[in-house]
């Protein structure tokens, strides 16, 4: 019997392949076709040969970025300042009462054209710039000493919270008991006034740095001016940026009080003029003038806060 025939043999009687013989050859079976139909009552999908259109879905605060921030930021003012003079101009706010955003602006540039207003802003520029010298040296040497050292905070932190709860304007008669009536007392009242909220941001932050961060750098053989370099600067920064900012805002504050003493010039000075002649217009070009320098210090210190804050990612709104 040939291989063939018995092979057949073998199959028709039960036995699979000997051993030795090849594998019986077998077709690959084609994939069965995907039933592609729609169920019953179920409209197929119009199919398009073209490309697909896509539709990009915004979130809200995406579609109000349409509108520029500073639009928005200037749209109150703006409205504010509009709906001022229209009370003005119907008579609703009597003139001797507040003059008008239109009256403000020829008084004020009457003030320029004499040069009067330009000498009194130098001048109440320069007591402010020499009180936040004295003031930001003093906060940041006094809380330094009382966040990186315990006796430091026992010498120096009780005082400085006692004399925290003290109204500085309260302390005008000692000053000029103690200074006079010159520029003395002004610009120590705007230090005063600027150390207390400086020193309480700073010693906050300082003390507020994660422990753990310093004993991992111990660990690793970081010495302590490594440490203050590169762990508790950058974690007390963030709080002296804001107490910052409170400070140059409480320094214009001070210094309204402090030109009070016997001014006889700068911007303090001219408003105390107005108020004597019920000149309602010179009062708010100075009030401008502070509120505007104010503005323009704290836009500084945003600058700053961009860029020593740049290495953290901060909520910035939605």
């Amino acid at each position: 019997m040939t291989a063939r025939g018995q092979r057949a043999t073998d199959e028709k009687g039960g036995r699979g392949p000997a051993a030795g013989d090849p594998a019986p050859r077998r077709d690959a079976a084609a994939p069965p076709a995907a039933d592609t139909a729609a169920p019953r009552g179920v409209p197929e999908p119009r199919r398009q040969n073209g490309p697909i259109a896509t539709e990009t879905v915004r979130s809200a605060a995406e579609r109000r970025r349409r509108i520029p921030r500073w639009a928005v930021k200037t749209l109150s003012p703006i409205t504010l300042v509009a709906l001022w003079q229209a009370a003005s101009a119907t008579g609703a706010l009597p003139a001797e009462t507040l003059a008008a955003p239109s009256v403000v602006l020829a008084t004020a540039a009457d003030l320029a054209a004499t040069g009067e207003l330009q000498e009194a802003v130098l001048t109440s520029l320069g007591r402010v710039l020499a009180g936040l010298a004295i003031g930001i040296t003093t906060a940041v040497v006094l809380a330094t000493l009382s966040g990186l050292f315990r006796l430091g905070e026992d010498i120096i932190d009780a005082p400085v919270q006692m004399l925290r709860t003290v109204p500085t304007i309260g302390l005008i008669p000692l000053l000029i008991i103690w200074f006079g009536i010159g520029e003395e007392p002004k610009i120590a009242l705007i230090a005063l006034t600027v150390t207390f909220p400086l020193y309480m941001n700073i010693y906050g932050g300082i003390r507020n740095v994660d422990s753990a961060l310093i004993e991992a750098a111990r660990t690793l053989g970081v010495g302590w001016f490594g440490a203050i370099r590169h762990i508790v600067l950058p974690g007390a920064m963030p709080g002296a940026l804001v107490g910052l900012r409170f400070a140059l805002g409480s320094a214009w504050l001070a210094l309204v009080f402090g030109e009070t003493i016997n001014a006889t010039s700068g911007i303090g000075y001219l408003m105390n003029n107005a108020r004597e002649f019920f000149q309602t217009d010179v009062i708010v070009v100075c009030l401008a003038l502070y509120a505007l320098l104010g503005l323009i210090a704290d836009f500084i210190v945003r600058l700053l806060e961009r860029v020593l804050l740049a290495w953290r990612p901060a909520f910035s709104g939605t």
